[in-house]
């Protein structure tokens, strides 16, 4: 009968299916809202919901979130791809479930633009990423689900690093534990051991002492 591999205790397992159902549902909220965005908006003509302060407004952003760096739209999508690579070799290593939430977020954004640049015009890889949410937008660039996502991501690993959390769950301020094992002494019982073993000689029982001298 093979043998089977028993996980060591106190181990948690890794976050896959945290990381996975976040970005999936980052992932189909962003193309569902932009689907409904480019079929019920037209492009200039924004829907104000508070004012100046929140509206929809349909964009078309050749360039990276919140519309910058519009001449390099080859570039953020070899990025993207590279972040997804990268979030998918990580993901089996993960046990906290902080980071199996940020790099969740950090899978579904990219992704969600990553789409855009494949499938819209202007071609291959070369698509424009569509936005629609404004806040303040005379001031603060549009965006959409997916870069708030990317954006919220940054925010937590950040986060999660002051607290010293690391992806595979344990903290920074906590040291490992030590490597005694059964038959092994740590180096402070080892010292301790020779003093032990001479006070015991001196109260073991049954030991006579020698006879003092008679006195002449």
């Amino acid at each position: 009968m093979p043998p089977v591999e028993v996980a060591a205790p106190g181990r948690a397992r890794p976050k896959v299916a945290v990381l996975a159902a976040i970005a999936a549902l980052v992932l189909g909220l962003d193309v569902l809202s932009k689907a409904l965005v480019v079929a019920h908006l037209t492009e200039g003509e924004p829907v104000h919901l508070l004012g100046d302060i929140f509206e929809f407004t349909l964009l078309r952003n050749p360039g990276a979130a919140w519309n910058l760096g519009t001449g390099y739209t080859a570039v953020f999508t070899v990025l993207a791809v590279g972040v997804i690579a990268f979030v998918v070799r990580v993901a089996r290593k993960l046990r906290s479930t902080g980071y199996a939430v940020a790099f969740g977020l950090l899978l579904g954004g990219a992704s969600g633009n990553l789409g855009d640049r494949i499938f819209r015009a202007p071609g291959l890889f070369r698509g424009n990423v569509v936005d629609w949410i404004g806040v303040v937008p005379h001031y603060y660039p549009v965006f959409n689900i997916a870069d708030s996502a990317i954006c919220i991501a940054g925010a937590t690993f950040v986060v999660l690093a002051l607290l010293g959390i690391r992806m595979d769950g344990t903290r920074g301020d906590k040291a490992p534990a030590g490597p005694e094992g059964p038959g092994e002494a740590s180096p402070d019982s080892a010292a301790a051991a020779p003093d032990e073993a001479s006070d015991s000689a001196v109260a073991a029982p049954g030991t006579a002492s020698p006879a003092p001298s008679p006195e002449r």
